[in-house]
């Protein structure tokens, strides 16, 4: 009877924006805002994802600003507690659908085959070996960011913000270069994400990013975007490649592999635009 009602809710209820927005918060973190609606209302606002992430980011900035600035940790135990931030508030999601994703391309045989591995709960070493290499390079790269602050500027921490934007500029770049499965909720963010959105998002987030890492050198924040979208390009067409399709596991790889990705992308800058103090 509940969940009738909850139905009747949300077929009375006019489309909102807000309302979608915070429905996507809902959806995509554990805290506790109770912002509910229908999949498709909340998927209409796909594009607007890195906005959410990079409120994340400057949570886990302000973290990281406490545990640099007044504790003084080392930046390897930083960096670990950010990440660990990172996949908590987000529940696992993301890191569960990189390592079902892993598990499935590691296996020989038909799309079908793979797709059958990816929803088996049980996880092999295909997804433990990706999770964890995964996992340990990012460690090393937030690491290697949040050096530079103690060395170079207070500024780079900034750019754990760019990153997580780019985690889900790596998941809307594999919804607009994908094909849909036939079940699951990733299929509705696919449907949603239009060409339009996500070129006026590209631009928007490309600013941000800019303005982010403008005492640093604005094309650190570029080139950050840019490795996210890349991830989520490349995580695409390995799916279209082993699975034909790409479902929410794929959309999770793309969203891990773009906060990788773009880290690496900004530290490359880094290294070229600071040769001469590191």
């Amino acid at each position: 009877m509940k969940e009738e009602n909850n139905d009747d809710y949300f077929e009375k209820q006019k489309p909102s924006i807000l309302r979608s927005i915070g429905g996507l918060f809902t959806f995509t973190t554990i805290l506790p805002l109770n912002i509910y609606t229908t999949i498709d209302e909340m998927a209409r606002m796909t594009w607007f994802w890195p906005i959410i992430n990079g409120i994340i980011g400057v949570m886990a900035t302000i973290i990281a600003f406490i545990l640099t600035q007044f504790i003084h940790f080392d930046g390897l135990l930083v960096a670990a507690i950010i990440y660990g931030f990172l996949l908590l508030i987000n529940g696992f999601n993301h890191f569960d659908g990189l390592m079902d994703f892993g598990d499935g391309i590691m296996v020989h045989g038909s799309p079908e085959k793979k797709l059958r591995i990816m929803k088996d709960p049980m996880t092999g070493v295909g997804g433990i070996a990706t999770g964890l290499i995964v996992a340990a390079i990012t460690i090393a790269a937030f690491s290697s960011i949040i050096n530079y602050s103690y060395k170079i500027s207070i500024d780079f921490l900034l750019l754990i913000i760019i990153a997580e934007m780019s985690a889900k500029i790596g998941l809307t770049t594999c919804c607009i270069s994908s094909k849909a499965s036939d079940d699951g909720i990733g299929k509705f963010f696919i449907k949603y994400m239009n060409l339009q959105n996500y070129i006026i998002g590209i631009i928007i987030f490309l600013i941000i990013a800019a303005m982010l890492s403008l005492r640093i050198g604005f094309q650190i924040g570029i080139l950050g975007i840019i490795g996210g979208a890349f991830a989520g390009a490349f995580t695409s067409l390995i799916a279209k490649r082993h699975l034909k399709i790409a479902n929410g596991d794929v959309l999770g790889c793309s969203n891990e592999l773009g906060r990788l990705f773009s880290l690496l992308a900004m530290l490359i800058a880094i290294s070229t635009s600071f040769t001469t103090l590191i």
